[in-house]
Formats: structure tokens, C-alpha cells, sequence
């Protein structure tokens, strides 16, 4: 197993593992693959943190981590947040993606990030010491201030750069994608059909 900086050339199997991996998990299709293929070129990406796992020459794992910012009303805050993070489905619950996680956020540290937004399962994202950022008057656009919001969590690296009053995160808009574009997009992949699942979102 190699963990190493992603580079133009791994792009194309990055994405194709992207979209298979979510196809029909969370929504009838996926759109993650799209926002990865954008995030390359938007000023908010990270390259230095762009990372994947190679396993036997094949790309089995993907992070990105990009910035966005708090609004804190008279102020706005520029702000990391994690994701996505990718593991291939036949390499899921065996401490690949906990070692990309924990790789990354070694550097991010270094890179002198003070804190990382994730958004989540709590259960999960507990283990690398997340918390909910509801506990630090931390709230994601558009949830509802008087929730604890538990999916929405923070790491901490230097609670000094934190402050004390409320503030909205706000992904970077890159996030936002719209259907018919990852349609079009999806038009140089092989054929997957959509499905509804009870499972889903």
C-alpha cells in the first residue's frame, strides 16, 4: 500500500473511482465525480492535500480538502473542509480510509491549518477526534442553529484561531452542481443506470 499526492495523470481512474463508489448511496446517480473533476481547477482546492491510496498499481482510495469560509456576520473567515474522501467498494471497512484520513490531517497540521471541517457520520469521524462544531457556536449554511447538527463536526488544531461568537460555514461554491451539468458530464463515462433506493438520502 502507497499513500501518495495525486497527480494529472491518476485523474480519469481518481473519477471513474469516485463515481462508482457513490453511484445510487446517497441519491439516484451521484455527482461526486463532478464536483472532484472541478475542484482541480477552483481557486478554493487544496492540491497540497490531495491524496490518494494505490494498492497492487490500482488507485483504491481518493481525499480532497478545499476552502471555505465562516461567516461570522462582520467578518469571513477562510476555513478547510474535508471531503470528498473515496474508498473503493471492495476495500471499504478494512482501516484504508482511517489511514487516509489520519495521513492528511498529519499534514494539514504541518501546513499549519488550524482547524478542518467535516461533514459526516459522527461515528465515524469521532475516531480522528471531530466534534460537532455546534460545540463551538459552529453552524453549517442552511441547518438549523437550534440543533446540534451532529453530521457537521470540526477538528481543532489551535483553538486560539477559533472565535467566540456563532458562525455559518459555507462550503465553496464549487459544491453547488446542477443536475443537467453532471448529466452532460456523465456522458463520457460508461453507462450506470439510476436508481431509487430506500437506502437513500
Amino acid at each position: 500500500m502507497i499513500i501518495r499526492p495525486e497527480n494529472e495523470k491518476d485523474y480519469d481512474e481518481v473519477e471513474n473511482l469516485v463515481r462508482n463508489s457513490f453511484w445510487n448511496i446517497y441519491r439516484p446517480g451521484a455527482y461526486e465525480h463532478y464536483i472532484v473533476h472541478n475542484l482541480r481547477n477552483h481557486e478554493s482546492f487544496i492540491a497540497g492535500l490531495a491524496y490518494v491510496i494505490e494498492l497492487d498499481d490500482e488507485i483504491i482510495g481518493h481525499i480532497n480538502y478545499s476552502v471555505g469560509f465562516i461567516d461570522y456576520g462582520d467578518e469571513k473567515v477562510d476555513a478547510v473542509v474535508l471531503g470528498p474522501i473515496t474508498i473503493h467498494k471492495n476495500y471499504q471497512n478494512q482501516s484504508f480510509g482511517s489511514k487516509l484520513i489520519k495521513y492528511t490531517l498529519d499534514l494539514a497540521q504541518k501546513d499549519n491549518i488550524p482547524f478542518v471541517f467535516v461533514i459526516g457520520d459522527e461515528n465515524y469521524y469521532h475516531r480522528f477526534n471531530f466534534k460537532s462544531a455546534s460545540q463551538y457556536n459552529l453552524y453549517l449554511e442552511g441547518t438549523d442553529h437550534d440543533d446540534e447538527c451532529s453530521f457537521f463536526m470540526i477538528k481543532i488544531f489551535d483553538e486560539t484561531k477559533l472565535k467566540s461568537k456563532m458562525g455559518i460555514f459555507h462550503n465553496p461554491d464549487v459544491f453547488n452542481v446542477n443536475q443537467s451539468d453532471v448529466d452532460e458530464f456523465d456522458k463520457q463515462f460508461e453507462f450506470k443506470e439510476k436508481l431509487i433506493l430506500d437506502s437513500q438520502l
